[in-house]
């Protein structure tokens, strides 16, 4: 039977995502963790009214990230591991990114964006010089980050290497390979105020001391030569093809000969449906940036060859929602 479940549902996603925004803010799921399971005992550990907390512990345990039991409220697993602030995976501060005002702005007019395809936004959207946005970035998605970051970091391998993180961010990618590795040196380049939080993260590690800020913009800043491998995690698909070439002939210049690329992204497949996350990512960069796309393995590859590196391939990644590539320079 045909209902209107589905598309009621999409019309109140908002709700959803404020509801979770909330229930992070209020450190309701910090509390059912800590044990203050029942209504009363909730309500008095996060300050709030008996009724608001009912009926959002209530909505939240419908949406499936809490369970409901004898009126005693549990985490569903991913909630566990992900929204309990005490967890070392605890994912709560990317909201203040993925629910940045910026970002809610960006997706207001769909319509609009549809019809100019470009950001409503305007100049550079998002990837403007200087956006604070990034800033919330570089603090809030490291746990949804770290396992990529672990996973390059055992591709980048042993043995002395000088790394260029590029457009670093929170610069966990970088600092994962420096502190597996001890013969590792990074240089992260990215604008000052960003860099500030990932020299933060490096100090945490214990890498500072092989670890090196390069300020300024990708786009604009020499990168120097001799690197062993360059990173290019979350970056191409803020741009067009032509830009993306560009960039990936400096990237090639800075590199010596047989060197490296790992870059990560969200990559569709042909049908440009499939996987789903990849394949959505492609809204977020047309509500987000003037240009930007999620690019399909052929697109990419044939980017890296025209910027002159002999091989581009895909490296298996298992259940992780983003892609790897590596490519070799001549």
């Amino acid at each position: 039977m045909v209902t209107p479940e589905r598309i009621f549902q999409i019309m109140n996603a908002h709700v959803a995502t404020q509801a979770l925004r909330g229930g992070l803010e209020l450190g309701l799921f910090t509390a059912i963790a800590a044990g203050h399971t029942t209504l009363p005992a909730l309500a008095a550990r996060i300050g709030a009214s008996e009724r608001g907390t009912r009926i959002l512990a209530d909505y939240l345990s419908v949406a499936g990230l809490l369970a409901k039991h004898d009126n005693h409220y549990s985490l569903a697993p991913d909630a566990a591991l992900f929204l309990d602030a005490n967890s070392p995976a605890y994912m709560g501060l990317a909201s203040k990114f993925l629910n940045h005002p910026v970002l809610l702005q960006a997706a207001s007019d769909i319509a609009e964006v549809v019809r100019t395809g470009t950001s409503i936004l305007g100049g550079a959207g998002t990837i403007e010089d200087e956006n604070p946005v990034w800033e919330d970035f570089a603090r809030g998605m490291v746990p949804m980050m770290t396992p990529p970051a672990q996973f390059l970091a055992e591709l980048a391998g042993p043995g002395p290497l000088r790394v260029l993180d590029l457009a670093a961010g929170h610069g966990i990618f970088g600092i994962h390979i420096a502190a597996r590795n001890p013969a590792a040196h990074i240089t992260a380049l990215d604008w000052p105020a960003v860099l500030a939080v990932a020299a933060e993260n490096a100090n945490r590690f214990g890498v500072a001391d092989r670890w090196t800020p390069l300020p300024g913009s990708a786009l604009a800043v020499d990168y120097g030569e001799g690197y062993d491998l360059v990173l290019l995690t979350n970056f191409l698909h803020h741009f067009d093809q032509a830009a993306c070439i560009n960039i990936l002939r400096r990237v090639h210049a800075s590199l010596k000969p047989g060197g490296r690329v790992l870059t990560l992204e969200f990559i569709p497949n042909p049908d440009r449906v499939t996987p789903p996350s990849s394949a959505a990512f492609a809204m977020t960069m047309l509500i987000t940036t003037p240009s930007g796309d999620a690019y399909t393995l052929t697109q990419l590859q044939s980017m890296f060859a025209a910027a002159g590196f002999a091989s581009t391939e895909q490296v298996p990644t298992g259940p992780m929602p983003q892609q790897v590539l590596l490519s070799v320079r001549h």
